[in-house]
């Protein structure tokens, strides 16, 4: 009898269906894989890091200025160079010899008459005027010498002094060092943020130094353009970072 048993088919889709099963998966694991480093990529954490120094100032500056009245110029200068030599024998005994101290050209000036109305009747007296200024590295012999210069008014002398300057004239090398340890300041809080949240710190994208700030020291001053404190001896030195990471 015939075999009418119809032959066996082939099966022409076995493998392509196969490789597109393979396709699929792979291009599922590699769509995640971008899709998760482009969602890495976009997160941004900003952290703010900050650091601070006491500083003890190392140079002092005393500014002040002898001022006489006369009844003309040359009778002010007169008695200006009559009280120069006691106000240059005290700051002798403080350790200034005359080659210490620094001065500034004599001004003379008129002081003028005024009537009712505001108008000027002529010269009532001419003043002669001369600025003196002292610096050391003893910034507590300034302080003293500040304290105590007014009292030669009780010797005639008429000298105004100004409130003494204080500086630390390394202040180049602490910027370095503050603006280092703000910085990593910022690090260390952006990597305590993102273990937090199961995370990891990643790469440092960009990062901006503030202005520093030289304020009294327990001052909570600041400024947006920084503040340069020079009326105290001794000072905090703050620096500020902003600073934006990648979170992996």
């Amino acid at each position: 009898m015939p075999d009418n048993t119809p032959p066996p088919q082939k099966s022409y889709f076995v493998v392509p269906a196969a490789i597109l099963g393979i396709s699929l998966i792979l291009s599922t694991f590699i769509f995640s894989g971008t899709w998760k480093k482009i969602k890495s990529e976009n997160q941004i954490i900003t952290v703010t890091g900050s650091a601070k120094k006491v500083i003890v100032s190392d140079l002092g500056i005393l500014r002040g200025t002898l001022n006489v009245e006369g009844p003309t110029a040359r009778d002010a200068y007169r008695a200006l160079e009559l009280q120069k030599p006691v106000l240059l024998t005290y700051l002798k005994s403080k350790g200034f010899d005359s080659d210490k101290v620094n001065y500034q050209t004599i001004s003379t000036y008129p002081n003028f008459n005024f009537n009712a109305q505001g108008q000027n009747v002529g010269v009532r007296s001419y003043n002669a005027a001369q600025t003196i200024d002292i610096s050391s590295s003893d910034v507590n012999l300034i302080k003293e010498i500040s304290l105590e210069i007014s009292s030669l008014v009780e010797r005639g002398v008429s000298f105004q002094v100004n409130s003494p300057e204080y500086y630390y004239t390394k202040l180049g090398d602490i910027k370095i060092e503050i603006q280092a340890q703000a910085a990593k300041d910022a690090m260390n809080r952006g990597e305590r943020i993102a273990e937090a949240t199961g995370r990891k710190l990643g790469t440092l994208k960009s990062a901006r130094m503030g202005v520093l700030q030289i304020t009294p020291e327990n001052s909570n001053l600041t400024s947006d353009y920084g503040i340069n404190d020079v009326s105290s001896i001794r000072k905090e030195i703050v620096a500020v970072v902003n600073a934006n990471f990648e979170i992996d």
